[in-house]
C-alpha cells in the first residue's frame, strides 16, 4: 500500500463517493473503485481483494439503513444469496478459463443495454400492493448464480448486475430493490473476501477504504427514501450507464 499521504486521501475520498452513490441506488459500483484501490495497493491481486472487502462493508453499512426503512425482502433475500455466493465460489475456480477483458466488455454492455432502458423507457404507473404480481424466485435464483459466477470470474460482486435483474426478470419493486441487493453484496462480499485470502489481501488499504465507504454508504442509504419511484429508477439507470463506461474502460486499459 502506498504510504503517499496525498494518494491516501484521494482514496478515501473516492470509496466515500462510490458508497454515497451505491447507497443510494442500491449498488456496491465496485467495478468504479477498483482502479483506484488498485493502484494504490501493494500488488493488483492484493487489490482486488481489499477492494471487494470494502464492497462488503459498504453493502453492510447501507443495509443497515435500508433495513430500518424495511426496504430488504427477506424472503427474496434466501432465494437469492445462496445460488449467488456459490456462483461467486464457482467462478473463482474457474478463473483464467475466460479472457477477463471479454467478460468486462460483455458486462459493460450489458450495463449501459439496461442502464439506457431505466432511462428511456417509458412505464406504466406502479399497481396497488393488492395487484401487484406475484415476484418471480425461480428468475432471483437463477440471475443470482450466473451473476455470482460472472463476478467470481473476474473477482467483482456485480450488483450493478443484479440490481436490473431484480427489476426486471424478478419483478421487485425500485425501493425494496435496492435494499435487498445491498443485503446479497454482503455475502456476495464475504465470499470473495475469503476466495482471495489465499493470494494475499492489503489489510491496511482495506481498513482505510472501508472507513471512508461507511459514512458514505450510510449516507446514500438515507437520501433512497427521499426518491420517488420513477426517481429512483432513474438515478439507478444514469449510474449503471457510468458502470457501463467503466467496465469498458477497464477492459480496454
Amino acid at each position: 500500500m502506498t504510504s503517499d499521504p496525498f494518494a491516501l486521501v484521494a482514496v478515501g475520498a473516492w470509496c466515500f463517493a462510490v458508497a454515497m452513490a451505491g447507497g443510494l441506488v442500491g449498488l456496491v459500483l465496485g467495478n468504479v473503485r477498483l482502479p483506484v484501490v488498485v493502484l494504490a495497493a501493494s500488488s493488483p491481486a492484493a487489490g482486488a481483494g481489499a477492494n471487494i472487502g470494502i464492497s462488503g462493508v459498504a453493502a453492510a453499512a447501507a443495509s443497515i439503513a435500508h433495513l430500518r426503512a424495511g426496504r430488504v425482502n427477506w424472503r427474496l433475500f434466501a432465494w437469492m444469496a445462496p445460488p449467488s455466493m456459490a456462483g461467486a465460489v464457482v467462478g473463482g475456480y474457474a478463473s483464467g478459463a475466460v479472457s477477463d477483458e471479454v467478460l468486462l466488455v460483455v458486462i459493460g454492455a450489458a450495463l449501459l443495454y439496461f442502464g439506457i432502458d431505466l432511462l428511456c423507457a417509458d412505464r406504466p404507473s406502479p399497481a396497488p400492493p393488492e395487484e401487484a404480481a406475484p415476484l418471480d424466485v425461480r428468475a432471483a435464483v437463477l440471475t443470482g448464480a450466473g451473476i455470482g459466477l460472472l463476478g467470481g470470474l473476474i473477482g467483482l460482486i456485480l450488483g450493478a448486475l443484479r440490481m436490473p435483474a431484480l427489476l426486471r426478470y424478478v419483478g421487485e419493486t425500485a425501493h425494496r430493490a435496492v435494499g435487498t441487493n445491498l443485503a446479497v453484496g454482503v455475502c456476495v462480499g464475504i465470499a470473495g473476501v475469503i476466495g482471495h485470502a489465499p493470494e494475499g489481501v492489503d489489510w491496511r488499504l482495506l481498513a482505510l477504504g472501508s472507513a471512508a465507504s461507511i459514512p458514505g454508504a450510510l449516507l446514500g442509504a438515507r437520501l433512497t427514501g427521499k426518491l420517488t419511484q420513477e426517481g429512483l429508477l432513474r438515478a439507478i439507470g444514469a449510474v449503471l450507464m457510468v458502470a457501463g463506461v467503466a467496465t469498458l474502460a477497464q477492459a480496454m486499459l
